[in-house]
């Protein structure tokens, strides 16, 4: 799986993208991810991309899966 961080998160993380190695046995979600790669507290208003669509935090991953987190987005 590749985890991808975009605009503040990537900033505050330090980095954009990192592989990650699910247990085969194991359901994982994107909540679960962020936890596991001690990112911090959940951000308010993050969205969540599997394979370049939006899904719910609960959403279960697949080895291969490509996970982006996304900050919340103004426009004007």
């Amino acid at each position: 799986m590749q985890v991808l961080l975009f605009a503040s998160l990537r900033d505050r993380a330090g980095w954009s993208s990192r592989p990650f190695t699910l247990s085969a046995h194991t359901l994982c979600t994107p909540q679960a991810i962020w936890q596991l790669l001690d990112l911090g507290a959940w951000p308010s208003g993050v969205r969540v991309a599997v394979n370049q669509s939006f899904v719910a935090a609960d959403h279960p991953l697949n080895d291969g899966d490509e996970l982006a987190f996304l900050p919340p987005f103004t426009g004007g």
